[in-house]
């Protein structure tokens, strides 16, 4: 789980308008440092989401996965 903190900036970039935040496949996950404090990048075959805070807080959390596809 993700929690940010001092939230400045949001934007879905999608290349299909009509696909609203569909933004498909996640192909590239990453956190770098910005002038604000960082920004989380995501970016998927139809689209990007980018988000920049002054910091964030990441916790993993213990999962059980089914075996079954």
């Amino acid at each position: 789980m993700i929690r940010y903190v001092g939230v400045s900036s949001f934007v879905i970039d999608s290349v299909g308008k009509d696909r609203g935040t569909d933004l498909g496949a996640v192909i590239l996950d990453e956190i770098l440092p910005h002038r604000d404090g960082c920004s989380h990048e995501i970016a998927c075959w139809d689209g990007t989401l980018t988000l920049v805070c002054r910091d964030l807080q990441a916790t993993w959390i213990e999962t059980t996965c089914s075996s079954k596809s």
